[in-house]
């Protein structure tokens, strides 16, 4: 007996410790953090796989310059840690297949600084370019400039993992350079690209500045991006994420925007020279100008609290601005702020013909004489239904019950702005954020007695 009640007091010890300890193992959650983070979601921003084939290591900016000017089709040229003073060098990439990065993978230790001399550090003039893993800081004009030229189209550019500091006009421009060339089929993904108040002043031309902006581009799709703070004291914005003069069928999703006085953009231009298609992909114009054609707009977060911003010339203007976009699909957005906007999600001009579905605002959808087809819209929604949202965490709360489960299942959106799939209930919940599963949280215990033998 004494030799049974030895090997059981072990036990016994450590099944009281196990048991003590399971409940706060399964009960504890981590904080969620009361602010968006700068960080994207892992899901879908995995590392680029390593360079392989034909590479050149450069570590300094006379090694990168040559390194870029004498690049070979297939060539990765990886570019060490360290600051590059760039002082007027700019990097013109002309040959296909070409892949800039760094050599370590992390962007925020290889910094390319223009120091508001160089005036487009990365030039993007042939197809299948890759720009990844970097830091662009203070180009004077644009720190990423992709047109065609006389030698053809820009096809399938790829800006991957890159933060983009204080450009001077556009954070990344797209543009046709040449007559009937086309900068096509790009994706700008998992970046940081942002204006911050040291970088504001520097901003010239009435505000002349903005994220990304395309003209005339068909195929792109912009995922999984931060982009912040593009706004001046007096003057206004172009749009965090802007695409106009006839671009085509791009998709933007899982971007969050913050700051910014204008939001996401299809088009802007009433009239003016932009691209055709041959295939009249929006026949309701009736030959009329059209200044975006197509595309998806969906699980984007747009959030403004900036108290210089609102009190800016123009304020907060628009989250989402849909000005001659005909045949856009804006699903699932959410556009927060603490004060109001002009609009929170607006359609304009008598070509405008959209759908909009399932999108959470804080405030106003606005017609401004357009066309639009709308279902399972919340507007005036309190910031209460988030996480956050004094601070930009638009996660809905558990108790959002005006948002959750309220939603129309749509075949063009099976994920969230997180990339978990929807619907996690019977229907989809409105805007970005859909609800999890709560994590488990079992009660009534039962304490079963532990039983030993030899």
């Amino acid at each position: 007996e004494g030799n049974i009640m030895r090997n059981q007091t072990p036990l016994v010890i450590f099944a009281f410790l196990l048991f003590s300890w399971i409940p706060f193992a399964v009960l504890a959650q981590p904080p969620m953090p009361t602010a968006v983070s700068p960080q994207v979601s892992t899901t879908h921003c995995q590392p680029l796989p390593a360079a392989t084939g034909n590479t050149t290591s450069v570590a300094t900016v006379a090694e990168l310059e040559n390194a870029v000017n004498t690049a070979v089709s297939g060539e990765t040229i990886l570019i060490a840690d360290g600051i590059y003073n760039l002082n007027g060098v700019y990097l013109r990439i002309d040959v296909p297949n070409v892949t800039l990065r760094s050599a370590s993978g992390n962007r925020e230790a290889v910094i390319l600084d223009g120091n508001y001399i160089t005036t487009e550090i990365i030039q993007v003039v042939a197809s299948n370019v890759t720009v990844a893993d970097v830091t662009l800081r203070e180009a004077y004009n644009h720190p990423i400039h992709v047109m065609t030229t006389d030698a053809g189209n820009t096809l399938n550019t790829l800006i991957y993992n890159v933060h983009i500091i204080d450009p001077g006009e556009q954070a990344i421009k797209i543009n046709p350079a040449a007559d009937g060339t086309y900068p096509d089929d790009g994706v700008i993904a998992c970046s940081h690209i942002e204006l911050t108040d040291a970088g504001r002043p520097f901003i010239r031309n009435n505000c002349y500045t903005g994220g990304i902006d395309a003209h005339q581009a068909e195929g792109w799709v912009i995922r999984d991006n931060l982009i912040e703070g593009f706004w001046c004291s007096n003057g206004l914005s172009e749009h965090g994420i802007h695409l106009w003069r006839g671009c085509r069928d791009t998709l933007v999703e899982r971007n969050t925007l913050r700051e910014n006085a204008r939001g996401i953009g299809f088009g802007l231009a009433e009239s003016g020279d932009a691209r055709t298609y041959t295939d009249n992909p929006c026949p309701s114009a009736n030959a009329g100008y059209v200044d975006h054609y197509g595309g998806i707009i969906r699980n984007n977060f747009v959030f403004a609290s900036d108290a210089g911003l609102f009190s800016s010339e123009y304020g907060f203007d628009c989250g989402i601005c849909l000005w001659q976009a005909c045949g856009a699909q804006i699903f699932n957005n959410t556009v927060a702020s603490t004060q109001a906007p002009f609009s929170s999600i607006e359609w304009r001009f008598d070509n405008t013909d959209i759908e909009l579905r399932n999108n959470l605002v804080s405030h106003n959808l606005r017609d401004r004489g357009g066309t639009a087809v709308l279902s399972h819209n919340l507007q005036n929604a309190p910031l209460s239904l988030f996480v956050d949202g004094a601070n930009g965490n638009l996660h809905l709360m558990s108790t959002a019950f005006a948002a959750i489960d309220q939603g129309l299942t749509l075949p063009q959106v099976t994920d969230d702005v997180d990339g978990d799939a929807r619907p996690y209930g019977p229907a989809p919940d409105l805007g970005a954020d859909e609800l999890d599963a709560p994590p488990f949280e079992p009660t009534n215990w039962v304490y079963l007695p532990l039983i030993y033998s030899d």
